[in-house]
């Protein structure tokens, strides 16, 4: 599956600490972040920004490759995205701590634009609740990303 995943990328590993099943986590949360930013159908800079530095920072890849990520999630999206598979890759690839890390990023995409709209708010309780993050946890990431884009 991840060679396939490879080839339907493009991506080699350069640059990437990624193997054994990352490049189908990195494509997961970063399709996972598009869905965010695109569900209020108004993805902009600032939220294909705030993708662009997660996906660089936490699988520490190269600028290209990173965009290149983030540009084959977005056409995985406009396809068709199955958020249980997507979340599927997440859960089995990265431990509670990440998966509320991503919850936290998936919460600035949502409020890159200073609000999140109901459709936002929804998808963002289905992605915690598909990724096994708590209520609480998920709460707790929301409060803390409206207080760093407030100070932002």
């Amino acid at each position: 599956m991840i060679k396939k995943i490879q080839e339907l990328l493009g991506l080699n590993n350069a640059g990437s600490e990624a193997s054994d099943g990352g490049d189908d986590v990195q494509l997961a949360a970063a399709a996972l972040l598009v869905e965010v930013a695109t569900v209020d159908r108004d993805f902009d800079d600032a939220e294909r920004a705030r993708i662009l530095a997660f996906v660089r920072q936490r699988f520490a890849l190269e600028e290209d490759i990173a965009a290149q990520l983030v540009t084959k999630a977005e056409a995985e999206v406009e396809g068709s995205v199955q958020l249980y598979a997507i979340t599927s890759a997440i859960r089995q690839g990265l431990s509670y701590e990440d998966r509320v890390e991503l919850m936290g990023c998936l919460w600035h995409v949502a409020y890159a634009d200073g609000e999140a709209d109901p459709f936002e708010d929804q998808l963002m309780r289905r992605i915690g609740e598909l990724i096994y993050v708590t209520d609480r946890d998920r709460g707790e990431t929301r409060k803390k990303a409206i207080a760093q884009i407030k100070r932002d």
